[in-house]
């Protein structure tokens, strides 16, 4: 249990960070944040990542191995990368419809799954 924990705490984490990392560069489209400057938006960036923190942290305590959990610390960072890439790779395609994902991008991630794959075998 307290793997899909750590796993679901992490892809809303991820979530949040990629909002809070690329978001903004949607803000040009919504008519409240087509003026604001460059502090404005690393204010209001820095406020979604605060919720970043409020998963990620947790999820760390909660899977690490030295608090009872299931992950080692480089097992965490492998699941946290991949997650990133995979919440990343959907927001892309959801938000960013004009950005294209290629093949060198598939077998790249295919890459890091197998990396996944390594860091666990036992």
């Amino acid at each position: 249990m307290k793997g899909i924990s750590t796993i679901l705490l992490l892809v809303l984490s991820n979530t949040f960070m990629t909002f809070a990392w690329y978001g903004h560069l949607k803000f040009k489209e919504l008519r409240w944040f087509e003026n604001l400057g460059l502090i404005s938006i690393v204010l209001i960036s820095w406020g979604i990542a605060f919720f970043e923190y409020m998963f990620q942290v947790p999820a760390n305590r909660i899977g690490f191995k030295g608090n009872g959990g299931p992950f080692s610390l480089v097992e965490l960072k492998v699941l946290q990368e991949v997650i990133t890439l995979m919440v990343f790779m959907a927001f892309t395609l959801i938000f960013f419809k004009n950005e294209s994902i290629r093949a060198n991008h598939v077998i790249g991630f295919f890459f890091l799954v197998l990396a996944v794959y390594f860091i666990f075998k036992k």
